[in-house]
């Protein structure tokens, strides 16, 4: 049985941040935020970005502007870099490191569904997973898991026995399922209906019995010093969850995923995550607790 808890939300609403004073001049000014490309093509993440920003105008207008096309790696990599302007605003799947050499906005952006997995994989291996109900299955059948090189994901597979095959590019990653390099694209809940559209890959199919499952709370992520933009993106956030319109957002966006992909039928292999700061592993660890409870919140329907 899954335990029902308080919604996770509801410890992003307790995080309060006071804007940084804005003058009449600045706030006349248009600050260019720009959003690291693989986010600026999600509708989902560009909407939640736009959503913080307008609701905090005393800082000022706003435009959006894709960044060039770089790995997630580089991202995270020039974002902490002083002398970079590649880009502002990066939306990634947290851990202890990044939260020590960026700066996080602790709010799970899609509600922690990320650490929620389904497998992208080929018809014909569709047979490899029948049965599977456990990591001790994955581990005996021996399914090889593809993700990106520089993805928290990884190590945690990998910490927990999973052989895992990876790759720079997310791209990439879809011909080398076809190529058989490995068995099962292991893609977030929040992701899975995106990939399926906008990446040609009708000749793939989810997975329809295995649900995987860790703490893994996605942040939107600045700049170290950037502190006014960090600042005017959490109280955004902050002000769209007391308002009801960050509620709206998840169940805009995520609902219909979490009702198609038929979560609540689904076998959950929990897997453990060790590479969590100490307060995302609470946010984390109340996400997974409050599964059921999400499903409820986020299936399509009155």
């Amino acid at each position: 049985m899954i335990t029902r808890l308080w919604p996770v939300l509801a410890l992003a609403a307790c995080i309060h941040v006071q804007p940084t004073a804005a003058s009449e001049s600045e706030s006349a000014l248009t600050r260019d935020y720009i959003l690291w490309y693989r986010n600026y093509d999600n509708p989902a993440i560009r909407n939640l970005v736009e959503l913080a920003l307008r609701k905090t105008s005393e800082y000022g207008e706003f435009q959006i502007i894709r960044s060039e096309e770089i790995s997630q790696g580089r991202a995270l990599r020039e974002l902490a870099n002083p002398q970079s302007r590649i880009l502002d605003i990066a939306n990634v799947a947290t851990s202890e490191e990044r939260e020590t050499f960026l700066n996080a906005i602790p709010v799970p952006v899609d509600g922690g569904l990320l650490g929620f997995r389904v497998c992208l994989v080929l018809p014909e291996q569709l047979s490899l997973f029948e049965g599977v109900s456990s990591l001790n299955d994955l581990r005996k059948r021996d399914i090889r898991i593809g993700q990106g090189a520089h993805w928290p994901d990884t190590p945690i597979l990998e910490a927990n026995g999973i052989n895992v095959i990876t790759h720079t590019r997310y791209e990439i990653l879809f011909g080398m399922l076809r190529n058989k390099r490995f068995d099962c694209y292991a893609r977030g809940v929040s992701e899975v209906l995106f990939d399926l559209q906008h990446n040609k890959v009708e000749d793939l199919v989810i997975e329809p019995n295995i649900l995987l499952a860790y703490a893994m709370p996605s942040y939107l992520f600045v700049a170290p010093e950037d502190h006014e933009t960090a600042q005017r993106l959490q109280l955004g956030l902050e002000r769209a969850i007391k308002d009801g319109s960050f509620a709206v957002y998840l169940k805009n966006w995520f609902g219909r995923a979490v009702s198609s992909l038929g979560l609540d039928r689904r076998s959950v292999i929990t897997l453990e995550n060790p590479y969590l700061s100490e307060e995302s592993r609470y946010v984390g660890r109340r996400t997974l607790e409050n599964l059921e409870r999400r499903v409820e919140l986020l299936s399509v329907g009155d």
